[in-house]
């Protein structure tokens, strides 16, 4: 395998999934299967009650093409193909997930081999849509994250188990994670931890309890959540206010968390899903990757801060301009969130131009 750059490339080309056509059913066919069903239900032990969301009391919908599904957990990795997770990936394929498990269980090497394998994730609550159906595995787009790959979001495969076809219940407050990750807790004075749930994550608000807000999950469930780490906001609006100021500081706040390929959270980090979850929680929609997000907004003269900066040819990297001749990013596997002079090398002999989604 040859060495990947120290930047790693967000522009994501697209690589083929192999579809399997209804033949007969060869051994290696009957292997893959076989390690699927593995990789989805041989996993640790099961967890307890108190840390598996509450499942509908009612028969919800079943998944269906066409149709919309929810995030259930905290983080859904997406997946190029059903193929795609190694043995070592199975925590991150669980229910609940297990993505600090998955993520302190991989290597240097493994992690760089993210990059062949998935490019994306969802979070808590978010909305896909179904494409294509296959036993444990449904094909979907993420809506809020526009894509060069597909006209409806970014596509790609994830665990059936970690969706729910029940409409998460809308009230007319929300609650934004504002922290880099926040637990989720039981709905009671102990108000114990039931799961961890990264920055951006949107839910409905039910109530207060002292400290506490009490929101509703995917799955119906009351939660708790420390007033510290949520802004609450009225549905439908930005969690924060769309300023350079306000970007500046949210993106400074990933300071020294470690690189992700395929991350747009607050558990790891790549170099565009930075920048989109820093404009997510301000209210400013842009593309995922690298590339289209170069080929949005507008040109900026002269670079304020906040302005996206773009490298290589064809653009294979994204910073964020912070004023006076720095920059913040994430620059590839290995590395943790930083900043850094304009005139980084080997970034500055790429330069490849700005863009402006801020008014």
């Amino acid at each position: 395998m040859r060495a990947l750059p120290v930047v790693e490339v967000r522009a994501k080309r697209a690589v083929p999934v192999v579809e399997v056509r209804a033949k007969r059913a060869s051994k290696p066919r009957l292997l893959t299967a076989a390690l699927t069903v593995l990789l989805l239900t041989s996993l640790a032990p099961p967890a307890s009650a108190k840390d598996v969301e509450t499942r509908p009391s009612y028969a919800a919908p079943r998944l269906a093409p066409g149709h919309n599904a929810w995030v259930s957990v905290s983080v859904a990795r997406l997946w190029l193909s059903p193929g795609s997770p190694r043995p070592v990936d199975r925590p991150a394929l669980a229910q609940p997930v297990r993505f600090t498990q998955w993520l302190h269980a991989l290597s240097l090497s493994q992690r760089r081999g993210l990059y062949y394998l998935t490019p994306t994730e969802a979070l808590l609550g978010d909305r896909v849509v179904v494409l294509q159906l296959r036993p444990h595995w449904a094909k979907v787009v993420v809506p809020s994250q526009p894509s060069q790959k597909h006209r409806r979001g970014y596509p790609g495969w994830v665990p059936r188990n970690q969706l729910t076809t029940q409409r998460p219940p809308v009230t007319d407050e929300e609650a934004t994670v504002i922290r880099r990750t926040a637990w989720l807790r039981t709905d009671e004075t102990a108000a114990t931890h039931v799961m961890p749930i990264s920055i951006g994550t949107r839910l409905h608000v039910m109530g207060r309890i002292g400290r506490y807000v009490q929101v509703v999950t995917p799955l119906g469930a009351t939660r708790r959540i420390l007033q510290g780490s949520v802004v609450l906001h009225p549905w439908g609006t930005p969690a924060l206010k769309p300023s350079r100021a306000g970007i500046v500081a949210t993106a400074k706040s990933f300071l020294g968390l470690p690189y992700l390929w395929g991350g747009l959270s607050g558990f790891g980090l790549d170099c565009s899903g930075l920048t989109w979850i820093d404009y997510r929680l301000h209210g400013i929609r842009i593309p995922r990757d690298a590339l289209p997000q170069s080929k949005h907004g507008r040109r900026p003269h002269p670079r304020r801060a906040g302005d996206l900066l773009f490298y290589g040819s064809p653009v294979h990297h994204v910073t964020m301009y912070l004023g006076h001749n720095q920059m913040i990013q994430a620059q590839g596997t290995g590395t943790r969130v930083k900043i850094d002079p304009t005139s980084f090398p080997p970034l500055a002999s790429e330069y490849a131009g700005a863009r402006r989604y801020l008014p």
